[in-house]
């Protein structure tokens, strides 16, 4: 009776077994344990849910520690793209599960980041240790360049990303310059406020020169850059400055800086510096304030949207800022700002010139004459077209002298020398004439 009871519990053997399949220590004991008791190898199969053929590798054979093979992985098919497009993203895990996902991926991202994670560079640094700093609603935003390398058409530039985060909301805006003159901080604030709809009440910087000329930190005595403190003045913003040494107290915006150079600008080409802009402004709009952001836990547009409250600007529009210098014009006609070259007509060389410089043109002024109007060139070492009626030579007629050349030394050496006479030869001259 009994041995049909084990003959019944023994009866089946898992089906699909695998021969040789991975079995635990504790199952290796059982298997030798009952082989040394004398139970057949197919019982041992049946008691133990393994295959026949596991059974007989395992009576004869020590135990070892196991390691299952390595499964076929869905990212495996996009493991050449992977490979390739990872180190132009930094190996930024959120990048590459977008453009997984365009590509049809259905997975995890979570399934990215740990694929590509053992492709990584260790990270050997480590971030001093500061206090987080909340604000309210309205009360503070942060501002900051990065710079980084991209393509503009076939071109490699580095371009300087202003970038200012909203202290309670975490919106942000990012928009690309050729340099971090006054100019384009400027410009940048007025697009910045735009975009956002209105200005927090404070606004915390870091040291540039184009913000703050010197800086006495035990006194708090601060020499301003006229021109961009006249038009924070002009807006009603009040300026924080962090400390010398101590950018990580804004370290939103730090933050930020990192997050539009690894996200937004990481393996991408643009045609132009417009094109780049225009990407910018949507990806700042339909990826970075509709992520998950690490420490509010909520979307950026949402938390905008709920609470935060900004004062608009749109009654106070500023003038735009120009700045006026003077010129010669040289021979060609070509007068040389900001190391490019804007023509004027040839008959305006030699002459001094009044360039007056705005944000996105430049005016060429000589006294009695119309200004000539060019768009500003961006970059370097580039030549702007003549839009006007073609440039003539100017003519150069002389008026020839009045009379025959008197100091021609080969005229008068023909004529012969003058002979020398006494005075005396030329009073009996003059009897002879009138005696």
């Amino acid at each position: 009776m009994e041995s049909e009871e084990r003959s019944e519990k023994l009866s089946s053997a898992p089906e699909g077994a695998g021969e040789g399949e991975l079995i635990s220590q504790s199952t290796w004991g059982a298997v030798r344990d009952l082989w040394g008791r004398g139970v057949s190898k197919k019982a041992i199969a049946r008691e133990l849910g393994v295959d026949i053929k596991t059974v007989r590798k395992w009576c004869i054979k020590a135990w070892v520690a196991q390691k299952r093979p390595a499964r076929g992985r869905v990212l495996d098919r996009y493991e050449t793209f992977l490979r390739a497009r990872a180190p132009e993203v930094g190996f930024n895990a959120v990048v590459l599960y977008r453009e997984l996902a365009a590509q049809g991926y259905e997975g995890a991202y979570a399934a990215v980041a740990k694929y590509v994670s053992p492709w990584r560079q260790p990270w050997h640094g480590q971030e001093p240790a500061s206090l987080r700093f909340e604000t309210e609603p309205g009360e503070q935003a942060q501002v900051d360049w990065g710079s980084t390398w991209v393509y503009l058409g076939e071109e490699r530039i580095r371009v300087h990303v202003f970038t200012m985060v909203l202290g309670y909301s975490r919106r942000l805006f990012a928009r690309a310059y050729l340099n971090e003159g006054l100019e384009s901080l400027l410009e940048a604030h007025g697009a910045a406020f735009t975009h956002f709809g209105g200005r927090t009440s404070t606004i915390l910087y870091d040291n540039p020169r184009t913000i703050v000329l010197s800086k006495e930190e035990s006194t708090g005595q601060v020499v301003w850059n006229a021109g961009f403190k006249d038009r924070m003045d002009f807006y009603g913003v009040t300026i924080r400055l962090c400390r010398y040494y101590r950018a990580q107290t804004k370290g939103k915006v730090e933050s930020g800086v990192k997050y539009v150079k690894g996200n937004a600008l990481a393996g991408r080409r643009f045609r132009d510096l417009e094109d780049l802009n225009c990407y910018l402004l949507d990806w700042c709009l339909t990826v970075a304030d509709e992520r998950i952001h690490g420490t509010t836990h909520e979307k950026p547009s949402e938390r905008f949207a709920r609470a935060e409250k900004l004062i608009s600007v749109a009654a106070r529009c500023p003038a735009p800022r120009e700045r006026v210098e003077s010129r010669v014009v040289p021979r060609d006609g070509y007068v040389a700002l900001e190391a490019n070259r804007y023509p004027v007509p040839l008959e305006w060389a030699g002459e001094k010139v009044e360039v007056r410089i705005l944000a996105q043109e430049l005016w060429i002024t000589r006294a009695g004459a119309d200004p000539v109007r060019h768009v500003r060139l961006r970059g370097k070492h580039q030549v702007a077209r003549w839009e006007g009626p073609p440039r003539g030579l100017p003519s150069r007629d002389v008026a020839p002298p009045a009379g025959p050349p008197n100091l021609d030394p080969d005229f008068f050496r023909e004529l012969g020398e003058v002979e020398v006479r006494p005075l005396e030869s030329y009073e009996a001259a003059a009897e002879a004439v009138c005696p």
